[in-house]
This record gives structure tokens, sequence and C-alpha cells, in this order.
């Protein structure tokens, strides 16, 4: 794939080290790796490539911040890009539990969205979110665009793992991960990437993937589907229901 296609990789890394580095002294950084093939891309319901990517990421925690680089590299040409990057994000969250409700944690952040070899502007996205550490974890994110198209998307999941459910040994078994999501837009975000003027449930998602550890990487296949839930949405993309599999592989260190 060569240098060049991977140097924002490279430079978001130094980015979020020079990011922690305050803390360094007094906590370890954690380092996350990962890459995920998918026969589609969807996002948010969207089907943006129809044919096989590969998606990358990078990470680095510490004290509850999080900076990661996200990657997604078309395989394919169907957007005209077959072997590059066709989308960067780079996102810095902060994540805790609730001082004195160990029920309930909180997630905030920002999303930096650029587009390279498209013809699509960059934008920025912050957001906020709660989970509730009880069955079935309940979930909701808000995510407002500061940017580009100035709407808010909210998320509400809801999921559940079953943990170990073949076990060889303490380093080596899987799980089952279940999840579902429906996302709400409102009219300044649909007016934006759809053309409609109206607050509207957007999609729903669902989502199956088995978990396997093997030592110290994960492998994840999974399967998923998707679906435009508002007629207006509906009529305004190409392709509303999407079925995709896919597998993950991920280590941190």
């Amino acid at each position: 794939m060569g240098l060049r296609r991977f140097g924002s990789f490279g430079l978001g890394l130094i980015m979020l080290t020079l990011v922690l580095e305050p803390v360094v002294a007094e906590e370890k950084i954690k380092f996350g790796l990962s890459t995920d093939y998918y026969g589609k891309y969807i996002w948010r319901g969207q089907n943006i490539n129809d044919k096989s990517v590969l998606q990358p990421a990078v990470s680095a925690s510490a004290y509850g911040f999080t900076g990661s680089i996200w990657g997604n590299l078309d395989l394919t040409n169907k957007n005209n890009n077959p072997g590059e990057f066709s989308e960067f994000d780079y996102t810095l969250d902060y994540s805790a539990t609730v001082p004195d409700a160990n029920w309930l944690n909180f997630s905030a952040g920002t999303i930096y969205y650029r587009f390279p070899n498209t013809v699509f502007k960059p934008t920025t996205e912050i957001y906020g979110g709660l989970s509730l550490n009880v069955p079935l974890s309940p979930s909701f994110k808000w995510y407002r665009d500061v940017d580009e198209v100035k709407g808010s998307y909210f998320q509400f999941g809801l999921g559940h793992t079953f943990e170990k459910i073949i076990e060889v040994n303490e380093k080596c078994y899987c799980g089952l991960q279940l999840g579902a999501s429906v996302g709400w837009a409102n009219s300044a975000y649909n007016n934006g990437y759809f053309g409609v003027d109206d607050g509207h449930f957007n999609d729903l998602t669902l989502s199956a993937g088995l978990c396997t550890q093997l030592y110290s990487w994960m492998v994840r296949p999974s399967v998923n589907y998707s679906t435009m839930l508002s007629n207006a949405i509906r009529e305004a993309t190409d392709k509303s229901d999407n079925l995709w599999m896919g597998v993950g592989i991920s280590t941190s260190f």
C-alpha cells in the first residue's frame, strides 16, 4: 500500500503520544491496534461503499482519555478509489464512571472527519453519552456536527455479551456479542445528508459477533443488518436495506 497511504497514521500516532505525554510519568499509556475487513461500509444506515473495505485503527489511552485514528481503505473501484483511503477519523474521547454511581458511565469527545481522494469537505462533530451497567447495557449518545452540517444525530443502543460460551483455557475462549441501535436525527442533520427538511428516526442497526480471544489477540467475525426507518429518508437513499459481514482482529499493549 505504500508509505504515502500510511503517512497519516504515522503522523496521527505521534500526535496521540504528544497529547497524552503529560500523563506518561504517572500512568503507562495503553496502545491499541486493530484492522477490520467488511463486505460493505455502512455508516448510520448509509451505504458509503457497497463493496469490500479495510478499516485499520490505532489508539492510545491513559487516565480515561483515548486518542484514536481510524481509516477506511476502499479495496475496489466502486467509488473510483481502489487501494486508496477515502476517510480518516481523528477522535479524542474521555470516558469514566460517575463518582458514587458505578452503574452509570459517561463519555464526551470530538471527532474530526477527513475525506482524502474524494470531493467531500472535512467536518467536525462533538459528542456526549451515557451508558448503564445493567442488563442489556442501554446507552444513549448525542453527536453534534459543528462544521459543515451543523445538525444533531442521537443514537440509542442495547447490547449483551454471552461470555466464554466456549473455553479452551484462560487465554483462549470465545463469546457471543449482540447489539442493536436506533438513530434519530434533527432537521438540520437530515437536510445536510439527505435533503430532507424534518427530524426522523433514521436507521435501525443489528449486529452479532463471535468474539474469539487467542492469547493477546481478539478475532471477531460478525454479521450486520441495517435499514432506514423513515420513508422520506428511504426515498433519499439508493440502498436503504443492507446486510453485510466482516471480520476484525485487534490487540492492545
